[in-house]
C-alpha cells in the first residue's frame, strides 16, 4: 500500500468515522492471513487507532471556533479581560499601511541571539517602493544577563555602529522597536516589561517602560536625533508586512516555535482601552485557549502526557497542539505506542524526534526517504510500512495542527466580520513560521477549512515578507497617522471655540441686541429686533376655526386649525403640503403669490371650505419690518428665494391683490408672524413659561419677550412686545470677523447673498454640510483623507447634505455606514477616512451648536437683567430639522447655555408644527384680545 492511496483532505464528504483532519483514510488491508500483508494490515489498524484521537471531525471544528469567539468576547470585555485565556492584548496600531508612508525609518530587533538594525525606505509613490539595509550583532550572554542599563547601552551603540557605516547625511529618525517578551503595553510607544524568558534575565528592568530605557541610552549621543515611536512583537510585524497593493490585509497569523494571532477589531469593543473610534490592533495571545479547560474534550491521550513533561503543565494548551515547538514531541509520544515492541535508547529519548524532520515526512517527494532516515537515525530498522506509516502519523499530526489554526483563525474572521456589520468579508491573512513555510498541506488545509467553518469570509492567506519589515511599517503608519493629525489638528483647531471666545460672542450679541433696540442705534446693529405686535401668548380660552399659511422654504403648507379646549383635545390640525418649483421662488413676486393663492383655493375645495372666511395667521419666515400685527415689510429674501419686487412691500398686501386677481374667495389676514414667533406661540400654548422662540433648521432665528419700555422704535411703556431679533444677520458688520474660518470664508463667498446673514452660515442646516466639504478637500490636499485624492462629486458644491452630518454622528453607527454614505460620493474610503469625516461632522456641529447656545444665553440673561431677577425659570420652544434630528446638537447647545447663563434655569422644549399652528394660535389670540377690547 502506497501513499497515494489517501483521500483528499476536504471536498468530498468523508465516511462518518473519517475526518478532515484524519488523512489516514482507508487503510486497513484486504488479507486476513498470517503473511507479511496480514502482519502490515494489523500494524495498519494499529496505527489508525493511535491516530484516532486525532482525528476532529467538521462539527468538532465549529465547536473550537465557538469556543474561540466566547474566549475572545471574555478578553475583550473590561469585566472579564483579567481572567480570560486568550488575553487580546491591544497593540496600539491604528491602521494598517495605505501605500502612502514614506521615508526612511529605523528598526531594532531583538532576537534570541542576535540583534537585527534595519533601515527601511518607503517611496511613498504609486509603486511604494521598499528598500531595506540591515545588519546582525550578536548579543553576547555578558550583555543579556547582565544589568538592564548594559543591554541598553548595547542596543544603542549597535545602532549608532549601523548608521556610521551607511556614511548618511541625515541625522533624524524615527525607529521601531521589536520587544519580544512578556510586557503590559499602555501606548503603542509605551510598554512595561512584566517578565524575561529564554536567556535574557538583565536586572533593573521588570516593571519599567522599556521605550524610555531605550530612548534615554540613544539620547547620550549627540550625533543622531532618534525618536522611539512604536514598540512591536513579531505577530503585528507579520500582519503589517503586507503589500499595501494586494488590499487590505488585517489579520497576523504566526505559527512558528510558538503561534499568536492578531487583527484588526473595531475599537469600541476592545473595552480595556480608552479609544471608541475607528480600528484597532489586538493581538489574541490564543496559545493560552483552553488553559481554563474549554479544549479538554478534544485532547489525546498524547497531549495530555506531553503537557504533564513540560515546564508548564495546563497551560499554553492550544500552542502545544499546534506549534512547532511540540508538534515533534506529539509525533514522539505516538512512536513510543507503535513501536512499544521495539523501544531503543534513542526512541526512549524525551526530544529525539524534531518538528523540522516531522515537516520534511510530510512531503509527498521526500517524505518516505526522510522517514527512513529518522527511524533509523532512532535505532529502528524500517521496513516500507514504518515509513508509511510514520508519515501518516506525521501528516495527522500536522493537520490537526492546520485544522485547529484554522478553527482559531475563522473565529477571527468571523468576529471581524459580525463586528463590522458586514454581510460578506474581504480580507488577507499574512502568515508566518516555519510550520506554515515547511508544510505545503498546512496552508492548503489551513485555507480550505477557514471557507468552509466561515463561509461568510473571503479569506486569502500571504506569505508575509518578514517581521522586520512589518516593525518598520508599524513605525512608518505610525509616523503617516502622527503627522496627518498634526495637520488635522491644525486644521480643526480654527473651529474650536473655548469657553472664553463663546462668552465674547454672547457679549457681542447684547450688544448687538442692545443697538438694534434702540431707535437711534437701530442702523448700526446687525440684529434689526423687529417688533411683532405681539404683546401676549396663549392663556388657554382660545376657540375656534382658523386657517393658517406656513411659507419658509421649498415647500408651502396650508393649514385648517380647529382650537377646542384640552378637554376636546386641544388643537387640531388638517393641512398639506404644496411644492414651491425653483423658478417660482426666484421669478416675478406676482407668480409666486398667485402660486400660493392657488395653493390655498386647492385646500379650501379639497375641504369643502369655499366661501368660508376664517381668520388666518400667515407664517413667512423672512426677514420683515412689521408695522402692525397684520403688515410685514419684507426686507430681504433668504433661504434660495429672490422673487423679484417684493423686497421693500407689504407682504400680506401682496398676498391680498393675488387673491384679487384670482377672485377665488376671500381672506381675513389677522396676522402675519414668522415661525421662529409661531413656535414660541405653539410651545406657549402648552407651557406658559414659553418666552423665547428657536428655529435651527435650514435657517436659523430666535424671539422672545421683551419690555416695552426697552423698544425705542415703538411708544409705550407698559407691557411686553414678542421681538424678532432676525439674528441670521448677526455678524453682518464685521462684529464676528475674528470667529470667521477660511472655510467660511469660501461658503460665504460662494453663496447667494455674500456678505449677508453670516450667523446663520455659521450655525444652520443649510450650511454646515458645505462647510464640511470644504475641510474635506482642504484635509485631502493635505493628504489627510482618501490618500490624496479628490473624487470629481466632493468637488461639487453643496453635494455633503447636511443630513449627512447628522447620519454619520449618530451615535452606534458602524464605520461601514459611514463608508456607505461617503461612497456615494464617489470615495474609496478607508476605515480611518470614515473616523476623520466623523471628526469634522463633529467638530463643525459641535462648534455651531456652541455658537447658538451662546446666543440663547444672550437672549436668556436679558430676560433675567430686565426683571431684576438672581435666577429666571423660563422655556424655549424651539423647532428646527438641525436641533431636532442631529443626534448631539440640543445636547450641545443646553451644556453651553448651562455654562454662560448659570444664573437661568432654561428648559428647551420641542415645537410640534410651530409654524402652522403657532400662525393659528397667534390668530386666536388676536381674536381673544380683540373681543376683550370691544367688551
Amino acid at each position: 500500500m502506497s501513499s497515494s492511496q489517501e483521500m483528499p483532505l476536504v471536498g468530498k464528504p468523508l465516511p462518518s468515522q473519517l475526518s478532515p483532519t484524519c488523512p489516514v483514510h482507508g487503510l486497513a488491508g484486504v488479507s486476513e492471513s498470517g503473511s507479511p500483508q496480514a502482519q502490515s494490515q494489523h500494524l495498519t489498524a494499529q496505527m489508525q487507532n493511535s491516530l484516532r484521537p486525532l482525528c476532529l471531525s467538521l462539527e468538532t471544528l465549529h465547536r473550537v471556533k465557538s469556543r474561540m469567539l466566547e474566549a475572545m468576547e471574555r478578553g475583550l470585555s473590561r469585566r472579564t479581560h483579567s481572567q480570560a485565556t486568550v488575553r487580546m492584548l491591544p497593540a496600539f496600531i491604528r491602521s494598517t499601511p495605505d501605500g502612502t508612508e514614506r521615508g526612511e525609518f529605523l528598526v531594532l530587533e531583538l532576537g534570541d541571539t542576535h540583534l537585527r538594525v534595519l533601515l527601511m525606505e518607503l517611496s511613498g509613490d504609486t509603486d511604494q517602493r521598499v528598500t531595506m539595509k540591515e545588519r546582525c550583532f550578536p548579543v553576547p550572554d555578558a550583555i543579556a544577563q547582565g544589568p538592564g542599563e548594559k543591554l541598553f547601552a548595547f542596543l544603542a551603540t549597535c545602532l549608532w555602529e549601523f548608521l556610521d557605516g551607511l556614511h548618511m547625511p541625515q541625522t533624524d529618525f524615527e525607529l521601531g522597536f521589536s520587544f519580544p517578551f512578556t510586557c503590559r503595553q499602555t501606548r503603542l510607544d509605551q510598554s512595561y516589561l512584566i517578565s524575561w524568558s529564554k536567556r535574557f534575565q538583565c536586572a533593573g528592568v521588570e516593571g519599567r517602560d522599556v521605550v524610555v530605557l531605550l530612548q534615554d541610552a540613544i539620547n547620550k549621543q549627540d550625533r543622531y536625533h532618534i525618536k522611539v515611536i512604536a514598540v512591536v512583537n513579531d505577530t503585528t510585524g507579520t500582519m503589517m508586512s503586507c503589500d499595501a497593493s494586494a488590499g487590505p490585509c488585517e489579520v497576523g497569523l504566526v505559527v512558528d516555535a510558538g503561534t499568536n494571532s492578531c487583527f484588526m477589531a473595531e475599537a469600541r469593543h476592545v473595552e480595556v482601552v480608552e479609544e471608541s473610534e475607528g480600528r484597532m490592533g489586538v493581538v489574541t495571545e490564543w496559545g493560552s485557549f483552553g488553559d481554563d479547560g474549554a479544549l479538554n474534550d478534544m485532547l489525546s491521550p498524547y497531549d495530555l502526557q506531553l503537557d504533564q513533561a513540560s515546564l508548564n503543565p495546563g497551560r499554553q494548551r492550544f500552542e502545544k497542539m499546534i506549534s512547532g515547538l511540540y508538534l515533534g514531541e506529539i509525533v514522539w509520544h505516538i512512536l513510543t505506542e507503535l513501536f512499544s515492541g521495539r523501544m531503543t535508547p534513542v526512541l526512549l529519548t524525551k526530544g529525539s524526534v524534531q518538528t523540522q524532520d516531522i515537516l520534511e515526512i510530510t512531503d509527498e517527494q521526500v517524505g518516505l526517504a526522510t522517514a527512513r532516515r529518522v527511524l533509523r537515525a532512532l535505532g529502528l530498522e524500517a521496513s516500507d510500512q514504518d515509513c508509511f506509516n510514520m508519515q501518516q502519523v506525521c501528516k495527522a499530526v500536522c493537520i490537526r495542527a492546520a485544522g485547529l489554526c484554522a478553527a482559531g483563525l475563522a473565529a477571527i474572521v468571523s468576529h471581524m466580520c459580525r463586528n463590522r456589520e458586514l454581510s460578506r468579508l474581504k480580507t488577507s491573512v499574512a502568515v508566518d513560521g516555519a510550520v506554515f513555510r515547511a508544510h505545503a498541506k498546512f496552508s492548503q488545509t489551513l485555507q480550505q477549512l477557514v471557507k468552509q467553518l466561515a463561509p461568510e469570509c473571503d479569506v486569502t492567506l500571504v506569505q508575509a515578507e518578514g517581521s522586520s519589515k512589518g516593525i518598520g511599517m508599524v513605525t512608518a503608519v505610525a509616523s503617516r497617522l502622527a503627522a496627518q493629525r498634526l495637520q488635522v489638528n491644525q486644521t480643526l483647531a480654527l473651529l474650536q471655540l473655548s469657553p472664553a471666545a463663546l462668552g465674547t460672542v454672547q457679549a457681542l450679541l447684547r450688544r448687538e441686541m442692545e443697538l438694534g433696540l434702540k431707535k437711534e442705534t437701530n442702523a448700526m446693529s446687525s440684529v434689526r429686533m423687529l417688533p411683532t405686535y405681539i404683546c401676549a401668548t396663549p392663556d388657554g380660552s382660545e376657540r375656534g376655526d382658523f386657517l393658517a399659511l406656513d411659507l419658509g422654504g421649498t415647500n408651502f403648507r396650508v393649514l385648517l386649525v380647529k382650537v377646542g379646549s384640552r378637554e376636546q383635545g386641544g388643537v387640531q390640525i388638517i393641512s398639506e403640503v404644496y411644492s414651491i418649483p425653483p423658478h417660482v421662488a426666484q421669478g416675478p413676486g406676482s407668480q409666486l403669490f398667485d402660486h400660493i393663492v392657488e395653493c390655498i383655493a386647492d385646500f379650501q375645495t379639497k375641504q369643502g371650505m369655499m366661501g368660508q372666511t376664517l381668520p388666518l395667521g400667515f407664517t413667512f419666515s423672512f426677514p420683515c419690518q412689521q408695522t402692525s400685527l397684520d403688515q410685514g415689510i419684507l426686507l430681504s429674501w433668504t433661504k434660495g428665494f429672490n422673487a423679484s419686487g417684493c423686497v421693500g412691500q407689504d407682504v400680506v398686501k401682496l398676498l391680498r391683490e393675488a387673491v384679487k386677481r384670482k377672485n377665488h374667495f376671500a381672506l381675513d389676514v389677522v396676522a402675519i408672524v414668522n415661525d421662529t414667533v409661531g413656535t414660541m406661540m405653539s410651545c406657549g400654548y402648552h407651557d406658559p413659561n414659553c418666552e423665547v422662540g428657536l428655529i435651527v433648521g435650514t435657517g436659523t432665528n430666535a424671539c422672545y419677550m421683551e419690555q416695552l419700555r426697552n423698544v425705542g422704535t415703538l411708544a409705550g411703556e407698559e407691557g411686553r412686545m414678542c421681538i424678532n431679533m432676525e439674528w441670521g444677520a448677526f455678524g453682518d458688520n464685521g462684529c464676528l470677523d475674528a470667529f470667521f474660518t477660511p472655510f467660511d470664508r469660501q461658503v460665504d463667498e460662494a453663496s447667494l447673498n455674500p456678505g449677508r446673514q453670516r450667523f446663520e452660515k455659521l450655525i444652520s442646516g443649510m450650511y454646515l454640510g458645505e462647510i464640511v466639504r470644504r475641510i474635506l478637500l482642504e484635509l485631502t490636499d493635505k493628504g489627510c483623507l482618501f490618500r490624496g485624492r479628490l473624487s470629481p462629486k466632493l468637488q461639487t458644491p453643496d453635494i455633503f447634505q447636511t443630513k449627512f452630518l447628522s447620519s454619520i454622528e449618530s451615535d452606534g453607527l458602524a464605520l461601514r455606514q459611514v463608508c456607505a454614505i461617503l461612497e456615494e460620493l464617489g470615495l474609496h474610503v478607508s476605515c480611518e477616512d470614515s473616523v476623520l469625516v466623523r471628526e469634522v461632522c463633529q467638530v463643525v456641529a459641535r462648534r455651531a451648536a456652541q455658537l447658538c447656545g451662546a446666543a440663547v444665553a444672550a437672549v436668556v440673561e436679558k430676560i433675567r437683567e430686565n426683571r431684576s431677577l438672581e435666577q429666571l425659570a423660563v422655556t424655549v420652544g424651539v423647532d428646527g430639522t438641525l436641533y431636532k434630528l442631529h443626534p448631539h446638537f440640543a445636547q450641545q447647545v443646553q451644556e453651553t447655555v448651562r455654562q454662560l447663563a448659570p444664573r437661568c434655569s432654561v428648559t428647551f422644549l420641542q415645537s410640534e408644527d410651530g409654524s402652522g399652528k403657532g400662525a393659528a394660535l397667534i390668530a386666536a389670540v388676536a381674536c381673544r384680545v380683540a373681543r376683550h377690547q370691544r367688551a
